[in-house]
């Protein structure tokens, strides 16, 4: 099976990241001034839209979102066309929406089916870069202020005898389809704590420092469900700028049927069938977070046998 070509949610973003510009200031501030340049506007996490969905500002409208964001962000190129992103949080929620002719402000996960996925990559891209801003704002080791810089992918600590330099760092996780050893075809799914009852998805983890991303596989498993597995394989990667997340994708298989959950991110875990599936999904429940990479590995899984 290809999946090279598939693209996920909060994938394929249509944006040239123009990385070079970013050290550019002079270059910057004159894509700024530009009148077609246009300018993505956030408030608190979430987008500001209209009846068309989120707002692109262009010419005296984005000069005047600009004038009151806490931070301004160089997202890339579309074509010759500048994209920026601002932060309009430190106004209340109603300014903030009114200032951007728009109608409301939503989460980007909201908008996703309704948009295109390179246009919720960019959306989720500006909410990622901005979040990180709003969460970086002092030196993690001498506590000076820091200041936005390389076209707002960096950060440059204020103190004079530190200097610092502060760059976006991604949360890796791993999130794992684990198959049954033998026949019948089952994978193993859990339900979470705070899950509702009979919600049950794959299991996932944080990669931890000093690991690989099939140890990480290896480790989350043991220790949330009590399952050994083997032949971790790479099935693909998601961003998830919620706030800062990579999602890696693998499928595994079990050395037994044991399960055994810890009590305290799992509270159950069993096997199911693809006929199972299937029956569940015939009854209107999804498979996953339509949105997330789970969602594919599970329909990959259903896809793969009868």
């Amino acid at each position: 099976m290809d999946t090279a070509e598939r693209v996920l949610a909060y994938g394929g973003g249509w944006l040239d990241r123009a990385a070079p510009l970013r050290t550019d200031p002079t270059r910057i501030s004159a894509l700024l001034a530009e009148p077609t340049t246009v300018v993505l506007a956030l408030w608190q996490d979430r987008c500001l839209v209209d009846a068309d969905g989120p707002v692109r500002l262009t010419a005296e409208r984005a000069s005047l979102v600009r004038s009151a964001a806490g931070e301004t962000v160089f997202l890339g190129l579309d074509g010759d066309v500048a994209v920026f992103a601002v932060d309009l949080s430190a106004l209340p929620e109603r300014a903030a929406v009114e200032m951007a002719g728009a109608a409301r402000s939503v989460d980007v996960r909201a908008l996703v089916g309704r948009l295109e996925p390179g246009d919720a990559a960019v959306q989720a891209y500006a909410r990622g870069l901005l979040h990180w801003h709003r969460q970086q704002r002092y030196c993690g080791a001498c506590g000076a202020p820091t200041a936005a810089d390389g076209g707002g992918h960096m950060r440059t600590c204020t103190g004079g005898e530190c200097g610092r330099l502060l760059f976006p760092r991604i949360e890796p996780a791993i999130i794992v389809l684990v198959e049954a050893p033998g026949p019948p075809g089952r994978c193993l799914l859990a339900r979470h704590a705070g899950a509702a009852e009979d919600a049950f998805s794959t299991l996932a983890g944080f990669v931890e420092v000093g690991e690989s991303l099939e140890d990480a596989v290896r480790r989350e498993m043991a220790e949330e469900a009590g399952v050994t597995v083997t032949d971790v394989t790479y099935q693909g990667s998601q961003a998830w700028p919620f706030p800062a997340g990579l999602m890696v994708g693998f499928r595994a298989t079990a050395t037994s049927d044991e399960v055994r959950v810890d009590g305290e991110e799992l509270l159950e875990a069993r096997w199911f069938t693809r006929a199972e599936l299937r029956k569940r999904v015939a009854s209107g429940r999804t498979l996953g977070r339509l949105d997330a990479i789970d969602h594919r590995l599970l329909e990959d899984w259903l896809a793969a046998g009868s």
